[in-house]
């Protein structure tokens, strides 16, 4: 008999439905429905649609079990973001996204009542203005009114699963990308004290793989389905993607590939020494409470949001036509540092790398094979960069990179990431988040046994594509200085 589970993937884009169907040896994917997820600016405040978001899942649901049904349901999403709860339960208001502006300025004006530093020291989480703490710290300074009318606050993962079952919990993976919690992966009261941010309104850590209850009676009857299991999955979509990365090896480097590019390590303790402070790397949850050291990387965002701004323009391309116009174009002509803060928020991303180049003295890209090829180069240098930093750090030589993750269908950046790091990129699984997410509820369900056998059915499940370097890595190396004098 085969098992059949239900995973909701939310990238910052777009979210899917995927059946996944375990027959003992194998999983099979199986995606009955698909959506956009467009954030939506309104009076200068960028919000996620979480009301049709949710409408999604409904239709997701009703379309999985008219497809043959389903036992269990799990939920990730992106990171830091989350939901405000009065006391009657309801939706205070809309999230707001984490490239709101609501959060300019914020890491400066915190840093004047504890120290970045000090705040490391704390959480192990790499300092970043759209992080929950500042995003929070926001709503203390300005909106006072809301955090007194908050009952409950849930991360995006955790509050579809409340809309599912009525149940208020916390999954532990998605709360440690906040800054909320502390080395002891619990949260961190001290902070919330010292920054005036009530503590009243969180919820019970919960560990993934807990089985939180079953679908709503309310859901049940207004869909016509089963009164299936929700369970908290490694409910941030990097920690399902990093359950499934195809090794057997204790030790990997992974890059889960998509709109933000995440790439470290997995770890069996954090590692927060002077180092990883000055790097500002972070120290997420994982499945089985492992630490995730990581670095986040701007990613292929800065791809999504050029080809966006050239349709604006009026000069429509595809992501496979994008590639070719940077094949195009001869290499190592400039250079940006793809985190740079003015990368971040959506529009007029052409003209602030162009910006960007021009006031670090370099040849300005012009074309859009220039700018593409700028974006690529850009990307794979900094994977070189905290490549060498991982295998420092953690005095670990690691043998290749696992990629996983959308951006296992872009060969030319895999390729480029082998060459620049001169070493064996191995590339996939693409539908690395739902098969993390799958995986966890198949080990919640008792059908897989751990961790590592979880990782053995996946290398079983699907293929991989390898990358070797190749070319004058010596150029390559030579380019690679040339970068870091412009990383800010």
């Amino acid at each position: 008999m085969k098992q059949r589970v239900l995973a909701f993937d939310f990238g910052a884009s777009s979210g899917r439905a995927i059946i996944g169907e375990f027959d003992g040896v194998k999983i099979e994917l199986t995606e009955v429905h698909r959506f956009s997820n467009d954030p939506v600016l309104v009076n200068g405040t960028l919000y996620w649609d979480v009301l049709r978001l949710f409408h999604e899942i409904k239709q997701g649901i009703v379309k999985a079990n008219l497809a043959g049904g389903f036992e269990s349901i799990g939920i990730d999403t992106w990171g830091v973001d989350f939901g405000l709860l009065d006391r009657e339960g309801r939706l205070l208001e809309n999230p707001v996204n984490y490239r709101d502006s609501r959060t300019d300025g914020m890491v400066e004006k915190l840093a004047e009542m504890i120290p970045l530093d000090e705040l490391y020291g704390m959480t192990g989480i790499q300092i970043m203005q759209i992080n929950t703490l500042f995003q929070l710290f926001s709503l203390a300074r300005n909106r006072k009114d809301l955090l007194e009318r908050t009952d409950r606050m849930l991360f995006i993962p955790d509050l579809f699963n409340y809309f599912l079952t009525g149940v208020k919990a916390t999954e532990y993976t998605i709360a440690s990308t906040s800054q909320l919690l502390g080395a002891d992966r619990s949260w961190c009261n001290e902070l919330f004290k010292k920054l005036s941010i009530p503590t009243n309104m969180l919820t019970e850590i919960v560990k993934p793989g807990t089985q939180l209850g079953q679908l709503s009676d309310a859901i049940v009857s207004e869909l016509g389905v089963p009164a299936a299991k929700v369970i908290a999955s490694a409910s941030h979509d990097t920690a399902s993607a990093v359950v499934s990365v195809p090794s057997l090896e204790d030790d990997f480097v992974f890059i889960s590939c998509g709109t933000w590019s995440l790439m470290g390590t997995e770890l069996k303790q954090p590692i927060m020494d002077q180092k990883s402070k000055e790097f500002n790397i972070t120290n997420e949850g994982g499945y089985d409470y492992t630490t995730r050291y990581l670095k986040n990387i701007m990613g292929l965002w800065l791809i999504q949001e050029t080809r966006r701004q050239l349709g604006r323009m009026g000069q429509e391309y595809s992501y496979a036509q994008l590639e070719q116009e940077a094949l195009k174009v001869k290499s190592f002509q400039s250079f940006i540092d793809p985190d740079a803060p003015e990368f971040l928020k959506p529009g007029h991303i052409i003209d602030n790398i162009k910006a960007f180049c021009s006031k670090s003295g370099q040849r300005v890209p012009e074309t859009v094979g220039e700018i593409m090829r700028c974006i690529y180069e850009s990307l794979a240098m900094k994977y070189r960069y905290v490549f060498e930093f991982l295998k420092e750090s953690a005095g670990k030589d690691y043998a290749q990179i696992n990629v996983v993750g959308g951006g296992t269908k872009d060969g030319f950046l895999c390729q480029l990431c082998a060459n620049a790091c001169n070493t064996k990129v191995v590339a996939g699984p693409i539908e690395a988040t739902a098969m993390g997410n799958i995986a966890v509820q198949l080990m919640s369900l008792g059908y897989v046994e751990n961790l590592k056998a979880a990782r053995k059915v996946i290398i079983q499940s699907f293929p991989v594509k390898e990358f070797t370097p190749s070319g004058d890595i010596t150029e390559w190396d030579k380019a690679y200085l040339d970068f870091k004098k412009y990383l800010l």
